[in-house]
């Protein structure tokens, strides 16, 4: 009986987790269908059947996360009848009298099939996802979806499932009420409610379980912190020049191109070009052993409805302003609609982040292992400087670089900073964006 077992969703992946089973044991399975959603911190992936038969056995359930190479399922091929099917088979002669009741109709598969986000709303809000219609592919309900269900006050009548949070509070509360009853009913006062912190009641507190990419990026960013001995460095660029400059062309860009253009073609443009002078920071620390990279791949940072997404651009020393523009738009889109591949979140050799987009000036990012730094790329702001002994009111923006101490010292550091900042204050009207 063929076993289905975790694949390598990348290079430096070594897990996954369970986020949905497509299929329920005794289905029938197509070869190259889709079973199960795996999720990593990397990227969400259908794990497809390379068998024709019939699912028999689930041994990984939902939200577990597991090793490369573990079985996940198995599957009996087309012809082939396991000894579980055979007692199911046998099961109703056994009792012949034994009345049967009647199963609630299967939902369609792609119904059937909702996000971890979707399931998580819908608890919060207490819709019944089967009263939604699905504007998705093959009608899958999509967060979009159950928002707008919210919107129109279409909520549902079922109860939270058992074990989630919301039925937990509730099965709490109505304990209490109970015991609470004959009490009161005695004259007695009533018990004290459960505290689960410290001076606070059940009543003060939303205990919500961790969606599984949120639980794998956890522990990657503890993995991170314990492993590589973050050191932190800063400096500010004048780009008043910059903002100009975008602000002239950025209208006959969006027509001519169709995409915005935005800041972080810039910034990462600048990135490349001290890449080339200072490699070392172009590395990795892999098994003890310093790895230069020759290709210049930038993983840059994507919210989403559910966590932070890395995906990678691909060469991007290689690209104009112009088509580092595009690459963004493209993956920040497929990024938020789940539709980035592997090749898309593989190979990332150093990583910027855009933390001035929602209006930071200051932080100190987790380095994206194995990387050896990432850059922070903070909100452009107007502030009063000194400009040739003269108090002048310019656009200011700060650096912040996190590095890997063990293959990176502060020097090497610092220049690749002031190498990033020369080039950002040199971007003006003689900027080249194709």
């Amino acid at each position: 009986m063929p076993d289905v077992k975790m694949p390598q969703l990348g290079e430096s992946v070594t897990e996954g987790t369970i986020g949905k089973w497509l299929k329920n044991v005794g289905d029938k399975v197509s070869k190259y269908e889709p079973l199960v959603e795996v999720m990593t911190d990397k990227v969400n992936a259908e794990v497809p059947s390379d068998f024709e038969g019939t699912l028999t056995e689930i041994l990984v359930q939902e939200g577990e996360t597991v090793k490369v190479g573990t079985v996940l399922c198995r599957i009996a091929e087309a012809g082939e009848q396991s000894d579980a099917q055979s007692a199911n088979a046998a099961a109703p002669s056994a009792h012949p009298t034994e009345p049967q009741t009647p199963s609630a109709p299967r939902p369609a598969s792609a119904r059937s099939r909702f996000s971890p986000a979707v399931l998580r709303l819908a608890e919060e809000h207490n819709i019944d996802l089967s009263t939604i219609s699905g504007t998705g592919e093959g009608g899958r309900i999509t967060r979009k979806d159950v928002l707008a269900a919210i919107e129109a006050g279409k909520h549902g009548t079922s109860e939270p499932a058992e074990g989630t949070p919301a039925s937990v509070s509730a099965s709490a509360s109505a304990q209490n009420d109970r015991a609470a009853a004959p009490a009161a009913s005695r004259g007695e006062a009533a018990p004290p409610s459960v505290h689960t912190e410290a001076g606070q009641s059940s009543e003060d507190v939303e205990v919500l379980e961790p969606s599984p990419i949120r639980k794998t990026i956890a522990r990657r960013m503890v993995e991170s912190k314990h492993n590589a001995p973050h050191a932190w460095t800063m400096v500010e660029a004048d780009v008043s020049e910059l903002v100009a400059f975008r602000q002239r062309v950025k209208a006959d860009f969006k027509r001519k191109e169709g995409v915005d253009l935005t800041y972080l073609p810039f910034f990462i443009k600048a990135v490349v070009e001290a890449l080339k002078q200072y490699p070392m920071l172009n590395a990795s620390w892999v098994d003890d052993k310093i790895h230069v990279h020759k290709r210049i791949n930038i993983s840059i940072a994507v919210a989403t409805d559910d966590a932070l997404v890395v995906p990678v651009i691909h060469n991007a020393d290689r690209l104009s302003i112009a088509g580092l523009a595009h690459a963004v738009n493209e993956l920040a889109a497929k990024a938020r609609s789940g539709r980035l591949s592997l090749q898309d979140v593989q190979g990332g050799t150093f990583t910027v982040n855009n933390t001035g987009a929602f209006g930071s000036i200051l932080s100190q990012p987790i380095i994206n292992a194995p990387q050896a730094a990432i850059l922070s790329v903070e909100s452009i702001v107007k502030r009063a400087v000194v400009v040739n002994d003269a108090i002048a009111v310019r656009s200011m923006v700060n650096l912040c670089l996190s590095l890997d101490h063990r293959l990176l010292d502060g020097w090497v550091a610092g220049q690749f900073l002031k190498a990033v900042k020369e080039r950002l204050q040199s971007f003006g009207n003689d900027t080249v964006l194709f």
